[in-house]
């Protein structure tokens, strides 16, 4: 598994855990066992945004992949990292994997500016694979043009954005609307990560 090293700086100093697979004992879905989720990332993504799915993908035996737009650490905006990234997005394709994930925060700003990025989503989109965005995440989509006639959510600041994009805005903490997993902010972070468990788990079903 390509993990990623996650360093924080917190008042204690800095703290690091490599995420490897993680048993409890309470999880391990054989369904979602050695299914691959690629994470885009790229400085001042929202903290929790990018490390609740790692870890939570990570405790199922989800292989995740940290992408970013170079090889260089990214940072959160609220402080955390640096968090190390596995490989760039010119180096990925749509194929080795079983879903993306986009995390907010101000980081989507800077990953829909990627042509990289933005072809890797609509090959998603293509694919009908899962893909889960998050706040301000809903740039990436709108970007990449797939939002048109699809229900979605979104952190309320780019609310406009969304409906301009031809996206079926509600409020809500979590949407799915085929493989379009979308939420609103890190409160909504439980529900929109048990919808794309779900999700991976019944694609990998239905693929046997």
């Amino acid at each position: 598994m390509r993990s990623a090293l996650i360093a924080g700086t917190g008042s204690g100093g800095p703290a690091c855990a490599r995420v490897t697979g993680i048993r409890t004992g309470m999880v391990g879905n054989m369904a979602l066992a050695q299914r691959t989720v690629l994470i885009l990332a790229a400085d001042d993504f929202e903290d929790m945004e990018l490390l609740y799915p790692l870890y939570r993908l990570a405790e199922e035996d989800v292989e995740v992949t940290v992408a970013g737009l170079d090889d260089h650490p990214v940072h959160g905006k609220k402080g955390h990292g640096p968090v190390p990234v596995d490989t760039t997005v010119e180096q990925v394709a749509e194929g080795e994997f079983d879903a993306l994930v986009i995390p907010g925060g101000f980081a989507p700003d800077k990953l829909r500016r990627s042509q990289a990025v933005l072809d890797l989503v609509r090959a998603f989109d293509g694919a009908g694979k899962p893909i889960a965005f998050i706040c301000h995440a809903g740039w990436v989509p709108i970007s990449a043009r797939i939002l048109k006639g699809r229900r979605a959510t979104s952190v309320g600041a780019i609310r406009d954005d969304m409906v301009n994009a031809g996206a079926d805005w509600v409020d809500e903490a979590t949407v799915v609307d085929g493989n379009l997993i979308s939420a609103r902010t890190p409160a909504d972070l439980g529900p929109w990560m048990k919808a794309l468990l779900k999700a991976i788990e019944l694609k990998a079903l239905a693929v046997g």
